[in-house]
């Protein structure tokens, strides 16, 4: 029986990706609603930074427009987690050249220090939203995740050296970020755009409700605000009250109550969805060429 030729072989290491089937990575990040909650944490969490907030100022339309950047690094995230090895190497080498031109009197995109805060806020997160909206992580499992992320770390410039070695230490550099003396500080340009976070305007991802006043939906927001860090959500100056609290609480325990019945496909992202499909073609090829059957599985992307 005739082999495929060499460039009609999958590669499996490629069509798994940079985390594959099996790894925390592709656990955490999969549920739709723990996203939303991640992302807008994640970016109010990076804001305090004051060289961040000043460079998403003078370098976006945030103000305008907060939903392309959150649908931004959204995608980019996903790919990096779910895409094959291509498409993420891919995504990060475009990321690393934008991130060059972003420079300016305070800030340098591609400082290490400030890759390794926005990095962190993209770890920290995913852990402290799974913990809270769907069940606590095992120490074991943080740790793994952690370690997961370190490679990532190094591809977008961060030095082993400058890189938490392991999750206490991980833990431990949050705690200095965002202690007296650490480096994040939520500043006037933080607090302007954090505004836009939590009151985006509907124009320009539905434009039927572009009249709809941002107060009318923001406490859709509020439970991401409940998981930030109490000395950043103070500097934010966010309301965390009785309202709040009871708002946040019953939204999220309702997603718990529904969260069963809803079908895979309508509350896990897409490329969640499809990772796992070419995981399986994996594991479908595997058993074609044990019964002695070479297969030509194509993998979906």
């Amino acid at each position: 029986m005739t082999k495929p030729a060499a460039s009609d072989a999958v590669d499996d290491d490629d069509v798994r990706g940079l985390y594959g089937p099996g790894s925390e990575a592709w656990a955490l990040n999969r549920e739709a609603m723990l996203l939303l909650g991640a992302g807008p944490r994640a970016l109010l969490m990076q804001l305090a930074h004051p060289a961040v907030a000043a460079g998403v100022a003078d370098h976006s339309d945030f103000r305008a427009d907060p939903w392309r950047r959150l649908q931004g690094t959204l995608r980019s995230y996903l790919r990096i987690v779910y895409g094959t090895g291509t498409v993420a190497r891919a995504e990060i080498r475009r990321l690393n050249e934008l991130h060059r031109t972003i420079t300016g009197p305070t800030y340098r995109a591609r400082d290490p220090e400030l890759s390794l805060w926005v990095h962190a806020t993209l770890v920290d997160s995913t852990i402290v939203v799974a913990d809270a909206w769907l069940a606590r992580l095992p120490r074991d499992r943080r740790e793994r995740y952690y370690a997961e992320t370190r490679p990532i770390g190094r591809a977008f410039g961060i030095p082993a050296a400058l890189l938490p070695p392991d999750l206490d230490a991980f833990e431990a550099y949050l705690d200095r970020s965002i202690g007296p003396h650490g480096q994040v500080r939520v500043d006037s340009t933080a607090r302007e755009l954090a505004d836009a976070v939590l009151h985006p305007p509907l124009g320009p991802v539905i434009p039927a409700l572009a009249r709809v006043p941002a107060t009318a939906y923001a406490w859709s927001l509020w439970p991401a605000v409940g998981l930030l860090p109490p000395a950043i959500r103070e500097g934010y100056g966010f309301r965390w009250g009785p309202l709040e609290r009871a708002v946040s609480g019953w939204l999220v325990t309702a997603w718990r109550i529904w969260r069963p019945f809803l079908p895979e496909d309508v509350r896990q992202m897409p490329q969640a969805l499809a990772g796992d499909r070419r995981a399986r073609s994996l594991v479908a090829a595997a058993r074609h060429e044990d019964a002695g059957t070479p297969s030509q599985t194509a993998v979906p992307s």
